[in-house]
């Protein structure tokens, strides 16, 4: 056991992050009942869709499971309470100030974790009160970081400033990446882009196939001006650049992401028009298959480049 995994009380050092259109109870379930740490993404649910998928994970497992919560939810103040109502004892925060919520749900008894992409944000998060950091590489899919700094740097940059338990993100899919990653000072390791491309993941398949198709070079970090996005290079994405050409205000940016774009893309199957967020790894992803088994491939390929890592002493 290490602190992660005595912190959250699961056989592996492997969470499932929390994506928007991707990580429902199924996938949440699977990768606890598997051994790790799954997470239910509250971020592209309303409230009442969000109680739902807790209360069938809870049927599905009786393994510890956690809620990702973004901090810029319009409806926060619901979403937490629901979280208190239905007894989640883990919570992940993310895009937003993690003083705000940090307190309050400590009160309540539960772990509470905040992703950051910063070594500032790190210090800002452990002065806060939780009782881990997800730090996050700009390699990573969806929402990220200002800085474009890559995990290979930013993990033992926050791991020489903090104190509290240390989770890297970011280019994350393989049992070597984990390994890597904790060699550098993590852990333990968040995946997304991997579990994504799963049996149990709720986006659609047709997104699911294109993920697995991508090669490197195919993702881009955008959208800097209203939140950095990482996206698969479809139409849409060349649309954005065709916007940026004219040196576009803020609010053209908005009118062209529109409503729902996401959702169009990842859940919808619109690959055209749609928004697709995936990590840069998806170039290292080559199949879809059930959420246990990529976590179970995960450990295997961890245990053999421990043990290779180890004889190129």
């Amino acid at each position: 056991m290490n602190k992660i995994t005595q912190l959250f009380n699961i056989q592996y050092p492997v969470i499932q992050a929390g994506m928007i259109w991707a990580s429902g109870y199924k996938l949440a379930s699977a990768v606890s009942n598997a051994g790790g740490l799954g997470i239910i993404g509250a971020g592209s649910m309303y409230p009442d869709v969000l109680r739902e998928h807790i209360r069938k994970c809870k049927k599905a497992t009786d393994k510890p499971f956690a809620v990702n919560v973004p901090m810029l939810y319009p409806n926060i103040e619901v979403i937490i309470t629901i979280i208190v109502e239905e007894g989640v004892k883990i919570v992940f925060t993310s895009a937003g100030n993690p003083k705000t919520w940090t307190a309050f749900l400590k009160e309540k008894g539960i772990t509470v974790v905040h992703v950051v992409s910063s070594v500032k944000f790190a210090l800002k998060a452990q002065d806060a009160g939780v009782d881990a950091v997800v730090a996050e590489g700009f390699e990573a899919g969806g929402h990220n970081g200002r800085e474009e700094t890559t995990t290979f740097t930013l993990i033992p940059m926050v791991k020489e400033k903090l104190t509290v338990p240390l989770i890297a993100a970011g280019g994350i899919a393989t049992g070597r990446g984990m390994l890597a990653a904790m060699v550098l000072g993590a852990d333990g390791v968040q995946i997304g882009s991997r579990f994504l491309a799963s049996v149990e993941s709720s986006s659609h398949e047709k997104f699911k196939q294109m993920v697995v198709e991508l090669q490197d070079g195919d993702t881009h970090l955008t959208l800097k001006e209203l939140a950095p996005v990482r996206l698969i290079k479809n139409k849409f994405f060349h649309d954005v650049v065709a916007l940026y050409a004219t040196s576009p205000t803020p609010d053209a940016l908005k009118a062209l992401l529109g409503r729902a774009r996401a959702k169009k893309g990842m859940f919808e199957g619109d690959l055209e028009e749609g928004e697709l967020e995936i990590g840069q790894i998806a170039g290292l992803i080559n199949d879809i298959k059930p959420a246990g088994d990529i976590l179970r491939d995960i450990i295997a390929d961890f245990e053999i480049a421990k043990r290779e890592a180890l004889e190129l002493l």
